[in-house]
């Protein structure tokens, strides 16, 4: 077995522990139960169900709650978080779901043109439903999907860019976001258009009772939409450098290897010496990359043995442990570096990846 098999078996097996164990204070507590009873009831009354998925993991990230929901046009698969997913797989998969007769679109729910094509969309798809066309008709979206897809931020973009094409004033409303899995606590509605008024509905996310699969445990933990503790960051940061390491990602970096110390100003040294623990900085992200890099290109080894895999992530939290400029006697320097490593993936700073590759590729 790899090593990515085996961490995947490891992770896995945590997450169904947990997921085992009702008696957990965050796998579907009451909360999360009473959260997927009200959207169930939700469901026939809203006009169009958008399912948002993360397009890292689109079939990880499927909503189980609604499975036996036909393919039709009031159903439409969102693959959000684009800008982090690799863009030949986003294809495959956006092809993938139109032959299955699906209607899907791939977004950035931070890109403002990206929304304006989603917001022209939706409202393409509102004017296929039957009786439409009067102006004082108010139409219902209703988002679901699993823990930390983006929901929340996706509202609150329609939100914004819809009312400043309608020419509306009046305060703008605001669904909480968070880089932290199950913050939405409640069913919140947020004005999207005019002429129909059409309003979206930004919901709880919901996990099932149990998974019994373990790269799909394996891929929601890595992507965050289960919280870290339940896993443990270093398993985790295993787990993305195992996928790293034999990705084609890091050669990118390959001028970044060349260029040796920066040339920069007294007033830029002032700034990396004043943010020098900051790992989001481009200085240290550069430095990360050429670090990788160098670590990756200069070693022997098959690395689909799992025991030569393993020694090469070894040496690569060595080195990382002076990239992210940690000192020698740091307590606990491996948690940190795989803190601050899942940090930049999970934010696209290391690359694009699709960890749930399009069946045709399989």
């Amino acid at each position: 077995m790899t090593l990515k098999g085996s961490l995947v078996q490891k992770i896995g097996n945590a997450i169904m522990e947990v997921a085992r164990n009702k008696g957990s204070t965050w796998w579907y507590t009451p909360h999360m139960a009473a959260a997927s009873r009200a959207i169930t009831e939700r469901i026939p009354l809203v006009d169009i169900l958008l399912e948002v998925r993360d397009a890292r993991i689109p079939l990880s990230s499927a909503c189980e709650l609604i499975k036996h929901h036909s393919p039709s046009s009031r159903r439409i698969i969102i693959l959000n978080k684009t800008d982090l997913a690799n863009q030949i797989q986003l294809k495959e998969w956006l092809k993938y779901f139109e032959e299955q007769k699906c209607l899907v679109f791939g977004v950035n729910s931070h890109n403002k043109d990206n929304i304006k094509e989603l917001l022209n969309f939706l409202r393409a798809r509102v004017r296929e439903l039957p009786k439409i066309g009067h102006g004082d008709q108010t139409i219902t979206l209703m988002l679901v999907g699993i823990p930390n897809v983006g929901k929340s931020a996706l509202a609150n973009s329609l939100h914004q860019i819809g009312r400043i094409s309608a020419a509306e004033k009046g305060r703008l409303k605001h669904a909480i976001v968070s880089p932290h899995p199950g913050e939405t606590k409640n069913i919140s509605g947020l004005k999207i258009a005019s002429h129909p008024s059409i309003y979206v509905l930004d919901t709880p996310g919901v996990f099932p009772a149990e998974i019994l699969d373990a790269e799909v445990c394996s891929n929601l933990a890595l992507t965050g939409a289960i919280r870290d503790c339940l896993v443990g960051e270093v398993d985790l940061a295993e787990y993305f450098l195992s996928i790293f390491n034999l990705s084609a990602e890091y050669k990118k970096w390959a001028n970044l290897s060349l260029s040796g110390t920066d040339d920069c100003s007294e007033l830029e040294r002032r700034q990396k010496r004043q943010y020098l623990t900051d790992h989001t900085q481009d200085f240290i992200v550069n430095k990360v990359r050429r670090t990788l890099f160098e670590a990756v290109s200069s070693f022997n080894g098959n690395l689909r043995d799992e025991e030569i895999m393993s020694r090469l992530i070894k040496a690569e939290f060595a080195v990382l442990r002076d990239a992210f400029n940690l000192p020698p006697d740091s307590d606990d320097y491996v948690r940190k570096v795989a803190a601050k490593l899942l940090n930049l993936y999970r934010t696209g700073r290391l690359g694009h990846y699709t960890l749930d590759l399009a069946p045709n590729n399989n």
